[in-house]
């Protein structure tokens, strides 16, 4: 991988990462346009390791509440009810679907599931799901002719069962073109959550998960020699800084806006690539190492 490459991959995988378009895809994808090697999973969770930096920043203040909250109640009952404690467990327990299913389907993760075909049918069926979802809170937050408009759920409102709700949609995010912000914030919009609140959930959630990811793949990186570390450290130190400019960003305008022009945008993005791909431009594997 050159420097340029990595450049662009880490720029890419900073401006997509936050946003309900799937930065795996978009990696894969612009590796695809560009005739270069995929850069592969490894490179991908590495990565976001500074995208998740960026977030640990962010949300300094709610994560630095919840670890202290969480921990001291290990010891003290009182302090079990806590809404802070309580999303200490919360977070922990959304995490174990993509815990489980991350290390049960590695080997798919890292090839079949990287398919083009595959990236570009979960660029529409998600952004299709997103598209309800948006619409279905949109409904409830301003109401209608015959009907109030409808209180929807906060943070504090968060149970178990939501918890691991959350954590399944998450887990889907392991195929690219799903999505982690996009699978995790519509699965809170359709149990009845804030934007605001299900798009902060969803950021919390990711942090164990893809802190545990990137170090994973460094781990194992560092023992098989597979990565161009300079250029990934680079592309790496990319993301933390545009994820943060985002990430600041898009907390904003969730507050105010529909989902919709990210919507088109996947739907349009995944019929092209179907289009290239079944017209013989794109190979549904291009850029793999073999492919």
């Amino acid at each position: 991988m050159s420097w340029f490459e990595s450049l662009i991959l880490g720029l890419v995988q900073g401006l997509t990462e936050f946003l309900p378009v799937s930065s795996s895809a978009h990696l894969r994808l612009t590796a695809a346009f560009s005739g270069w090697h995929d850069p592969g999973a490894a490179f991908t969770a590495i990565t976001q390791i500074g995208t998740e930096a960026a977030v640990l920043i962010y949300f300094r203040k709610d994560i630095g509440r919840i670890v202290s909250t969480w921990t001291r109640s290990l010891a003290n009952k009182e302090l079990r009810a806590d809404p802070d404690a309580r999303m200490g467990w919360l977070v922990i327990i959304g995490s174990i679907p993509i815990g489980v299913l991350g290390m049960t389907l590695k080997d798919q993760i890292e090839g079949p599931f990287r398919d083009l075909r595959i990236t570009a049918t979960m660029l529409i069926v998600v952004g299709v799901i997103i598209g309800i979802a948006d619409r279905m809170a949109a409904r409830d937050e301003k109401g209608g002719r015959h009907r109030a408009p409808r209180r929807r759920k906060e943070l504090e409102d968060l149970s178990v069962r939501d918890g691991l709700i959350y954590g399944l949609c998450q887990a889907a995010a392991l195929i690219p073109g799903v999505s982690r912000s996009g699978a995790t914030i519509s699965g809170g919009l359709f149990m009845g959550y804030r934007r605001e609140a299900a798009a902060r959930y969803s950021f919390l959630l990711a942090i164990p998960a893809v802190l545990a990811s990137g170090l994973f793949e460094f781990k194992d990186a560092m023992e098989n020699d597979h990565v161009s570390w300079g250029p990934t450290l680079f592309a790496t130190a990319i993301a933390f800084a545009t994820g943060y400019v985002v990430i600041a960003w898009f907390m904003k305008f969730i507050s105010t806006k529909s989902f919709m022009p990210f919507v088109y945008y996947r739907v349009i993005l995944g019929v092209v690539v179907i289009v290239l791909v079944g017209a013989g431009v794109l190979s549904p594997h291009a850029g793999e190492s073999g492919g």
